[in-house]
């Protein structure tokens, strides 16, 4: 895994790495009443129901995380009305089947501070309880992912299975390997630990292998790059078809157009770069919707295809239609 620098890091980890003393704005009135909306978006996709949730937002410096020179990518951003440090969403998406409740991603929980760790939040705005998740299906283990799943050492999602790549349970929940790694990035691996464990002790871990079927209607997609086991996933429905692509863009305002423009973050840039040209590719061609951890709230919409990158187009606004 690629070694950042610890002010970075303390910078997007200030609770994991560096210890700081900070609380989620899921705690107080007075931080909840600076909460701009509800936190959730949903639509139809053929039978199933989807639903945008909302963790909050982290500030990112691009300038100094994406891999191209920095004063192109404060032109880039400036072209669209952004700055750095960006503004950068962090999303979940919860799919109901018609049979089974299922989330993807959990969001921070308290390991990355006051402006993220809302998801429970946004998913009671939208009508449902923690225990009302039948499975949590994980792109990646990095902790604005799994921060979510455990609270002081208990499971949030009591009645859920966690599915998860062998590869990523592997990795990051090894004590051998966090000990192998720099100081600096044992946070991570606390981070997934503290989160994974309650679940692993509880029986309520399953591991697959690469791609293959998860639930009815719903497929992983080995990614991996951005971690040794990230994992994209497949919704499909009644002819229609949506990626839960995880952490294969950060940037949306740089890497839709230049997708090779590569993050800090990838374990494997070069991986991480041929599998979001991979997907955004197949999404563009088969028209599929596509669902971004990273893409601004509520993370939705369609790529075009244009000779040397893709064009964003954010989903068409839909009226709330709640199945339940």
């Amino acid at each position: 895994m690629k070694i950042f620098n610890l002010i970075r890091i303390c910078l997007l980890y200030p609770i994991v790495v560096c210890g700081l003393s900070l609380t989620s704005q899921a705690n107080g009135t007075e931080s909840m009443a600076k909460l701009s909306s509800s936190g959730f978006y949903r639509l139809q996709l053929g039978e199933f129901e989807v639903t945008a949730l909302s963790d909050g937002t982290v500030d990112l410096p691009m300038d100094k995380l994406l891999q191209q020179d920095a004063d192109k990518t404060k032109a880039q951003l400036a072209g669209v009305f952004l700055a750095t440090p960006t503004e950068t969403s962090v999303n979940g998406y919860l799919i109901n089947t018609g049979e089974k409740l299922v989330l993807v991603d959990t969001g921070a929980g308290s390991l990355f501070g006051p402006t993220l760790g809302n998801i429970v939040i946004s998913l009671r705005a939208a009508g449902y309880k923690p225990s009302d998740v039948d499975h949590i299906l994980l792109t990646h283990l990095h902790p604005d992912h799994v921060g979510g799943l455990a609270q002081d050492g208990e499971r949030v999602f009591s009645s859920a299975m966690i599915h998860a790549d062998q590869r990523d349970l592997d990795y990051w929940l090894s004590e051998a390997e966090m000990n192998k790694a720099p100081e600096e990035n044992k946070g991570f691996f606390q981070g997934a630990m503290a989160s994974l464990n309650p679940y692993v002790n509880a029986q309520k871990v399953v591991a697959f292998d690469g791609s293959q079927q998860i639930l009815p209607g719903i497929k992983a997609n080995a990614t991996h790059g951005h971690t040794p086991g990230h994992t994209s996933y497949l919704l499909e429905s009644d002819g229609q078809a949506m990626w839960v692509i995880g952490d294969l863009i950060h940037a949306a305002a740089i890497q839709f157009a230049y997708p090779e423009v590569t993050i800090d973050f990838d374990a494997s840039p070069e991986l991480a770069l041929a599998q979001r040209s991979r997907i955004f590719g197949q999404a563009a061609n088969s028209k599929a919707m596509i669902a971004g951890a990273h893409l601004p709230f509520p993370g939705l919409g369609h790529l075009v295809k244009l000779q040397n990158g893709f064009k964003w187009i954010p989903a068409n606004y839909q009226r709330l239609r709640s199945k339940r």
